[in-house]
């Protein structure tokens, strides 16, 4: 078994022995250098005898340097505060009913942060030390989500004070003045009351897909769904609210599969989609339903659904962005999380979702959709 790139007598003669943490690992059939964090085992005399990858690669030290030196030499691990964490921590001379350090932030020589945590292992309950086992994390993806979830909070806090302030605007002018206003004002005032209520309303639903997406929760309650049917009541209501009619072409290549989703996530997933063609593209909306190869394993057929627009598109540089949190193709309002949503749902029910460039030059966004049939159909 290869730990690190070297080792030292010492760390043979501790492999060696008998129910070794590290012999424990030979065991398993497991090579310390398959392990995703660092990890870092000192024996009783507290010289190093594995260092693997992991820890060569969070440290920039390698395994040949440090094998066989002091712990305290080869991980010379500070706090925040600049103290040298070994002499506060004291492993081999502390408390002898101590069994572990829980993880924490800690900074390597040059300042570079991780996250370390320590296991005692005795030759017995208050016995002397037999190993000290370290894992290393680099804080770097933590770090990634901290600052997403930063900017989930404040793109909230923004999108949320608009349409509150107006709504408390409105009513505290129409509670106050209620007399001086004509039928036409106060029904004016109340519609723009109920359009922010509805806006607070969607987002508050984002809220929650995002949440159930990243927790992995997200419910799908499968239904036959006439994908066909579902395009064109969204396209009525883009024509009812003053869309020309001859801006969408609906194709539907016959005959298609029968379809099982979630009708109502569905529904999503094509109102941010063509909410998206029209408000950012330009020309025709395009949609095209055919049958397609499933994306899932042991079923023949699936569903495509594209829809494209004559735009200017997206440019090559942000294709690979576009299914990301805050995302926004252009600056005409938005969170830049409806895309993100999209994804999940598709995701959620064993399709696939890209995007590319259409014929026209505009954005084409294509979702495939497996049969998905309950299993007491199968």
């Amino acid at each position: 078994m290869r730990v690190g790139t070297s080792r030292a007598p010492e760390a043979r003669d501790a492999h060696r022995a008998p129910g070794s943490r590290h012999g424990d690992l030979a065991e398993l059939g497991i090579d310390p250098d398959e392990l995703p964090d660092g990890l870092v085992i000192a024996d009783e005399h507290a010289r190093v005898i594995c260092f693997n990858a992991a820890a060569e690669r969070i440290t920039a030290v390698r395994a040949a340097d440090v094998l066989g030196q002091r712990l305290d030499k080869a991980l010379p691990l500070e706090d925040l505060e600049g103290r040298r964490w070994w002499q506060l921590t004291d492993p081999y001379g502390g408390l002898t009913i101590r069994v572990r350090q829980p993880e924490r932030n800690l900074l390597l020589p040059g300042g570079r942060e991780v996250l370390v945590s320590a296991r005692y292992v005795r030759t017995r309950p208050t016995g002397p030390i037999r190993r000290v086992v370290v894992t290393l994390r680099d804080t770097e993806a933590r770090r990634r989500t901290e600052r997403s979830h930063a900017e989930l909070i404040a793109t909230v806090a923004h999108e949320l004070r608009s349409p509150l302030t107006s709504v408390k605007g409105f009513t505290a002018t129409l509670l106050a003045k209620w007399e001086r206003f004509t039928d036409d004002q106060k029904r004016l005032m109340l519609e723009t009351v109920d359009a922010d209520a509805d806006r607070v309303t969607r987002l508050i639903a984002e809220l929650l897909d995002i949440s159930r997406i990243d927790s992995g929760r997200l419910e799908v309650r499968r239904q036959p769904v006439d994908i066909g049917a579902a395009v064109g009541r969204h396209i009525q209501a883009y024509v009812a609210a003053g869309q020309p009619a001859d801006r969408f072409l609906l194709r539907i290549e016959q005959p298609l599969p029968a379809l099982w989703a979630d009708p109502d996530k569905i529904d999503q997933v094509l109102s941010n989609l063509l909410e998206n063609a029209v408000r950012h593209g330009e020309g025709t909306v395009t949609i095209d339903i055919k049958p397609s190869v499933s994306p899932r394993e042991g079923e023949d057929t699936g569903t495509s659904v594209t829809v494209s627009d004559e735009g200017p598109g997206i440019p090559e540089e942000s294709m690979n962005r576009v299914f990301t949190r805050f995302w926004r193709g252009s600056k005409r309002g938005g969170t830049g999380l409806g895309l993100y949503i999209v994804k999940g749902i598709v995701e959620a029910h064993g399709g696939t979702i890209t995007v590319g460039r259409a014929r026209g030059g505009g954005a084409e966004f294509r979702f495939t959709l497996p049969v998905g049939a309950p299993a007491y159909l199968a």
